[in-house]
């Protein structure tokens, strides 16, 4: 706290710091919240024949956000198969080439791995979501499954391939501050026959009906869980969110008491000392009146404590000359100068001559 009484600069960067986090934090834990509520409130249909009569029925032949559970997968077209894993198939594929080395950092003076995906790769079949009782004919076909939010693809192949380094490359690999350790090679798939929880836009578009992004800025759902497990995760991440938005308002509540409370510390004490001047300058009033009423004269070099007394010590390390030394010993622990409330080293006696 400055000698103003306004907040330190490192104190208003604290304060603005933690408030504009907080703001963040919570602005992020409504959009969860948002997320979870919609997800809890969407309506949940079953894969069977009542499914076309209940579109039908429905404004525009559309359900804006609707739960599918317990379907299987099955393609449409001709199936997508694994390049590593035979009798493999599958709708969505996607390769991925990820480089792992060792960089140096220079601040800590430490090796730290770093990872980097150099390619990656997605292929994808349209398919239909069809009910696990092969003796129902409906059929849901999936738009844009790359768009979900929560793709569940299954890891099918993955393979490590370590780098080859002469003793030349792990002298250079030293200078340069990078050490490959090498290639790391994953292929997943989502499988043919693989049970998803569909969460997203119902429509029946002529005689097809497809499940397809909300258009309400809703997420949208292809996961392997359940629909209670989904539900019970994105609580999960909302309770998560709103204990840090939490955590961070009350720190900065804390850091907002401090400040104010150092300013009315200061506003306080500025007042008390206005007081005692008031009462000085009032009491030198009176002697001056009393004095006058009795015919006589002022003392000069009073003590401006005891305005009777004449001044008599020196105080140090401000200089100031005001008290007699009765008044002096009287003063409270701390002892400072009721002039300027600086505090009081030491006393010299002033000796009048």
């Amino acid at each position: 706290m400055e000698g103003s009484g306004r907040p330190s600069a490192a104190q208003a960067v604290l304060l603005a710091a933690s408030t504009a986090l907080t703001a963040l934090l919570y602005s992020v834990y409504r959009q969860k919240a948002r997320v979870a509520r919609g997800l809890e409130g969407a309506r949940r249909v079953q894969l069977d024949g009542d499914l076309r009569a209940v579109l039908l029925e429905a404004p525009g032949r559309c359900v804006p956000y609707a739960v599918i559970e317990g379907s299987v997968v099955r393609s449409v077209k001709e199936t997508l198969s694994s390049q590593f894993v035979e009798n493999c198939k599958g709708v969505v594929q996607r390769l991925t080439l990820q480089e792992h080395k060792m960089v140096w950092n220079r601040t800590t003076h430490l090796w730290n791995d770093y990872e980097k995906i150099i390619h990656q790769r997605t292929n994808t079949t349209p398919f239909d979501l069809v009910p696990q009782d092969e003796g129902a004919s409906v059929t849901v076909r999936v738009m844009k499954p790359l768009d979900a939010a929560e793709l569940s693809l299954e890891t099918v192949y993955e393979k490590f391939h370590p780098s080859v380094q002469s003793f030349t490359d792990v002298i250079g690999h030293y200078i340069s501050g990078e050490r490959p350790k090498g290639i790391q090679e994953t292929e997943q798939m989502l499988k043919v026959g693989t049970a998803l929880t569909g969460v997203g836009e119902l429509v029946l578009d002529n005689t097809t009906i497809k499940l397809q992004p909300p258009k309400q800025g809703m997420p949208y759902y292809l996961s392997t869980m359940d629909f209670h497990s989904l539900l019970q995760k994105q609580e999960s991440n909302v309770r998560f969110w709103k204990i840090l938005t939490l955590f961070f308002g009350f720190a900065t509540c804390a850091i907002l008491f401090f400040i104010l409370r150092k300013q009315y510390r200061h506003h306080r004490e500025r007042r008390r000392l206005k007081q005692m001047q008031d009462e000085f300058r009032q009491a030198q009033e009176r002697l001056m009146r009393d004095v006058k009423a009795e015919g006589g004269e002022t003392l000069k070099n009073a003590c401006v404590i005891c305005l009777s007394s004449p001044k008599s010590c020196v105080f140090l390390e401000c200089g100031h000359v005001c008290s007699c030394r009765e008044c002096y010993r009287a003063l409270p622990e701390p002892k400072c100068c009721p002039i300027c409330r600086q505090a009081i080293a030491r006393v010299v006696p002033l000796y009048n001559s």
